[in-house]
């Protein structure tokens, strides 16, 4: 018997930047767009929790009406709760059942797509990968901690383990969605394909605030040489017909702290863009 074709989709993180990929997701629910399994890293598994409880419009408001608020990112959150983006205001008070902009955990749970993110374990650095069976009703803390951005973020702690945000230690998973059974894959990338990393500045802040995870500093000194042989993978897999990939077709005037709601607008909007561009190779794509 002929073993089940598996599509999968692979959504990057990339903080603000992940405007671009709500586009896209939007896009794919305009269309009912669907697939078998998915798996997102810091913004791009919150992302994917909101696609696939099929809420079209809730990721927007996350990056242009509710970064007004000083408790999602800034110095205000960084002081009351330590973490520079406020994961616990943005993945709990709004995004909770009885929130401004909550998460439909019924319709997310009932959408028969396999749903994983992905996290850094802070003792060992390595990536773990996590389902939706492990998360409960206003419980978002594996979204939280795949968000974890290490230096300007506390680890959060599941099951007594502390974790950072998943694309330190694995960017973009496409192997592991194929190690789980996908032939092929929709990638959603954060950069320009012709985006090179460079090495992490300000490593005595990174090293000091995160001196209690060797194996962390140690991650974040290589992630440069790490990401690009990522990238490179993703483009690889393209070329060989097993994956197909959006990244932004213009250059973006947005970063992964950027707070402009007009240019989060504009990202967006450049996600539907290249959707409608790319809609019938991605339809044939998909057809196989």
């Amino acid at each position: 018997m002929e073993k089940e074709k598996r599509i999968g989709l692979v959504v990057e993180g990339g903080g603000m930047k992940c405007a671009y990929n709500a586009g896209i997701l939007d896009a794919f629910l305009d269309h009912g767009i669907t697939f078998d399994y998915c798996i997102g890293v810091s913004g791009g598994a919150g992302n994917l929790a909101t696609y696939l409880a099929g809420q079209r419009g809730r990721n927007l408001r996350f990056f242009t009406e509710h970064i007004h608020s000083p408790d999602y990112f800034g110095l205000k959150s960084l002081l009351k709760t330590g973490d520079l983006f406020g994961l616990q205001y943005i993945y709990g008070t709004l995004t909770n059942s009885t929130g401004k902009d909550p998460l439909d955990f019924a319709a997310l749970m009932k959408n028969p797509a396999e749903y994983q993110v992905a996290v850094t374990n802070a003792l060992t650095g390595r990536p773990e990968y996590f389902g939706k069976d492990t998360m409960k009703q206003d419980d978002y803390r594996l979204i939280m901690a795949s968000c974890a951005i290490p230096a300007v973020c506390r680890p959060v702690v599941l099951n007594g383990v502390p974790y950072f945000d998943g694309g330190i230690a694995d960017a973009i998973p496409v192997n592991h969605a194929m190690e789980e059974g996908c032939d092929r894959l929709v990638v959603l990338l954060s950069k320009p394909r012709d985006y090179v990393r460079k090495p992490q500045g300000m490593r005595f802040l990174y090293a000091r605030r995160c001196r209690k995870y060797p194996e962390i500093v140690s991650l974040i000194d290589h992630r440069h040489t790490a990401y690009n042989k990522n990238f490179r993978e993703v483009f690889a897999l393209e070329k060989e017909g097993r994956a197909f990939v959006f990244a932004p077709s213009r250059p973006i005037q947005v970063g992964t702290y950027s707070m402009k709601e007009q240019a989060e607008r504009e990202l967006y909007a450049l996600g539907i863009e290249d959707f409608n561009g790319q809609q019938d190779a991605l339809a044939r794509f998909m057809a196989g």
